[in-house]
């Protein structure tokens, strides 16, 4: 077999410290993304397995358990296949549960007593919080990505800064001009869904709006269809709305489609934004504007923090958020002049 790379390798491969490499594998937080990315490109280089320790054995071993019981589309395929990557880079294996097969039972009472599963992680999972504060309890390491519901105390858990993400895209539509201003919510049971509201809400709040429930409406499946119905129905009011804000892209992308069949230009007639910036927020026409979330680099964080979970150290920060970026596009612009 070849021999795995060395810190020391990676060190001389990328031009950075032996100190920096370290950190990065390690998880450390104060190290950029683009330097965490070129180590990782780097290891993946010398070798798939990762650095090995002086003792000569792989850093990390055995499985990760990767739960994501959704079916693994742009949005959860990159978020997994980042786990994957990272996870195999660290010379450890991957245990999937994805799709419809991983809907129904809960495999998280019996994590702890599968052979050679070290740890997990675990995406939007639907348990309720005392399920995993009783695999906590078990004082089995695992971490959330993107937690349903609010984690609770002492449960490790990644996600995008939701709320900070939709203030600014709303701050942009309402900087446009735009005061009536609708809202197409995710599930109400998801606690995501509260902090993008609260973020599309305060920018038309702070000039002195606060947007009446006819504007507003929540879907149960943040999808495309659920995302044109509402859209239909915010559209057909007396008082349309000039500018619509969605959940994700996906329901954006229905919100289009709802406009296209009245006869309304986007964004001259109406402004339409998202959130999540994936692939099909490039296809659309106009291309849409929306917020970027860092979703490979949630998969990557949480690998980190689950192998120093597992290496027995102690995390200071136990609910990270990781920054979000407006991409302003081309289906947002001004209201038209009354």
């Amino acid at each position: 077999m070849p021999r795995r790379a060395t810190i020391r390798d990676l060190a001389d491969e990328t031009g950075v410290s032996v100190a920096t490499v370290s950190r990065v594998l390690n998880g450390h937080a104060n190290v950029s993304a683009q330097t965490r990315d070129l180590v990782l490109r780097a290891a993946s280089k010398l070798g798939r397995h990762g650095p090995r320790s002086s003792s000569g054995s792989a850093a990390g071993g055995d499985t990760v358990f990767v739960r994501c019981p959704y079916v693994l589309s742009d949005y959860f395929g990159l978020i997994v296949s980042s786990i994957v990557e990272t996870v195999e880079l660290h010379g450890m294996s991957v245990m999937l549960n994805a799709g419809k097969s991983a809907v129904g039972r809960s495999p998280l009472p019996t994590l702890p007593e599968r052979a050679g599963v070290r740890g997990a992680i675990l995406i939007l999972p639907p348990e309720p919080a005392e399920d995993l504060a009783a695999l906590r309890d078990r004082r089995f390491p695992f971490v959330v990505v993107d937690p349903r519901t609010a984690p609770p105390r002492d449960v490790v858990a990644v996600s995008s800064a939701h709320f900070a993400g939709a203030r600014s895209v709303s701050a942009h539509v309402v900087g446009l001009g735009h005061r009536r201003v609708g809202i197409i919510g995710g599930p109400r049971e998801w606690s995501v869904n509260d902090g993008r509201l609260a973020g599309y809400i305060a920018p038309l709040v702070d000039v002195g709006v606060l947007p009446p429930a006819e504007l507003m409406r929540f879907v149960t499946e943040p999808n495309e269809e659920q995302g044109h119905a509402a859209a239909c129905e915010l559209l057909d009011l007396p008082e349309p709305p000039t500018a619509l804000l969605a959940f994700n892209d996906k329901i954006a992308v229905g919100a289009l489609r709802a406009a296209a069949e009245r006869g309304l230009r986007v964004p001259d007639d109406l402004s339409v934004a998202g959130f999540d910036d994936i692939e099909v927020s490039r296809a659309t026409r106009p291309m849409l504007t929306t917020v970027r979330q860092p979703l490979a680099e949630l998969g990557r964080m949480a690998v980190t923090m689950l192998l120093r979970m597992m290496g027995g150290h102690e995390l200071d920060a136990l609910h990270v958020e990781l920054a979000t970026e407006l991409v302003v596009r081309d289906s947002t612009a001004p209201p038209r002049p009354l």
